[in-house]
């Protein structure tokens, strides 16, 4: 069974990194949001997916060790097959192609939820209630600008999601709205 709590135990035991803690959670919002959308009875699946596909990236960073260090972690935690393989699957270089929706929505998603980020955070009220998609389509146009979101991976998701660029940002700041507050994405007061 897959417990949220247990996730996020998890998460916090191999990632100090408040940032990466806030990445994780993005993208789990987002998870559960694209769950809900295509009406899959798994929303805690995807979002802890989600919430672990980078839980041990602050320690192996490395391309020969993130995710697959996780993955074996994972399984030994009798974490299901499906969620394994959409974890590795989120890394090019894995082998593991992306073949369900799951698996898709969890590549669509790591890289623009980055991008909303950084997005939000540069805005003078960094809020997430003030972004909309054309300003996130702009900064990915500027390549100085959050220059390690791999704007190719957030094309390309969005692509094999089956899904419109604008309503896939639209979307995922929607997502990512809802947990505003926990994100550090809720502004600044005046």
């Amino acid at each position: 069974m897959v417990n949220r709590d247990a996730a996020w135990g998890l998460l916090c035991e191999y990632t100090q990194s408040e940032s990466l803690r806030k990445h994780a959670q993005a993208v789990e919002a987002c998870m559960r949001a694209y769950a809900r959308k295509l009406g899959v009875a798994e929303e805690e699946k995807w979002g802890v997916t989600g919430l672990l596909h980078d839980f041990d990236y602050e320690k192996h960073p490395s391309a020969e060790e993130h995710p697959f260090v996780g993955n074996k972690i994972m399984k030994e935690k009798g974490y299901p097959e499906d969620m394994l393989r959409a974890i590795l699957s989120h890394a090019d270089y894995s082998g593991v192609k992306r073949e369900t929706p799951m698996e898709k929505a969890l590549y669509a998603c790591d890289e623009l939820s980055g991008l909303i980020t950084a997005a939000t955070l540069v805005k003078p009220t960094k809020n997430i209630a003030d972004l909309d998609a054309g300003s996130v389509r702009r900064k990915m146009k500027d390549k100085a600008f959050a220059r390690t979101v791999n704007r190719d991976d957030i094309i390309n998701g969005a692509a094999d999601l089956g899904v419109e660029m604008d309503e896939h940002i639209t979307f995922c700041i929607g997502a990512m709205r809802a947990i505003a507050d926990k994100l550090g994405l809720a502004g600044v007061q005046g």
